[in-house]
């Protein structure tokens, strides 16, 4: 079974703007906290380019089934903006996924204004289908949504 969900969400920030926090390590800094209701821990291991990890764990309860996971940046594009991880560890992964990636993409609009665009992408075992009812945009919305307030707010 193959899924996708996204979400997109405009800024009013040039993209290279948006890309100083999508494109480096400040990403996982900001999910810890603007998502401290679900994740109690991020860990980063390399510089944020193709190759680091990030450890994820979360709050108990959040995701049936999850604790932690640990993602691999499998992608980083800085000409066009475009990050992607996949998990390689825990969470989605023991769960029945044979696959979890979660791409951002800044998407420039005009000179002032962008677009983040946020997509989960996963494959599923036949057999652990009903587990796709678990996986949700929301966190990634959300995680948007701070970045947009965090860079209205140095904008000004």
């Amino acid at each position: 079974m193959h899924g996708q969900v996204s979400n997109e969400l405009e800024v009013d920030v040039p993209a290279s703007k948006v890309w100083e926090i999508y494109g480096t390590t400040k990403l996982p800094q900001l999910t810890q906290e603007a998502l401290k209701d679900f994740v109690e821990k991020v860990e980063i291991v390399g510089d944020g380019g193709v190759g680091s990890t990030v450890k994820i764990v979360f709050v108990p309860g959040v995701i049936p089934g999850i604790t932690w996971y640990k993602k691999k940046y499998t992608k980083v594009d800085n000409e066009n903006r475009v990050k992607e991880t996949e998990d390689v560890e825990g969470g989605y992964l023991d769960l029945g996924f044979t696959l979890y990636r979660v791409r951002f993409e800044i998407i420039e609009k005009d000179k002032d204004s962008s677009i983040i665009k946020s997509t989960v992408e996963y494959d599923l075992k036949d057999e652990a289908a009903a587990n796709a009812s678990i996986i949700s945009i929301a966190p990634y919305a959300k995680l948007a949504q701070a970045a947009k307030e965090q860079l209205i707010k140095t904008k000004a």
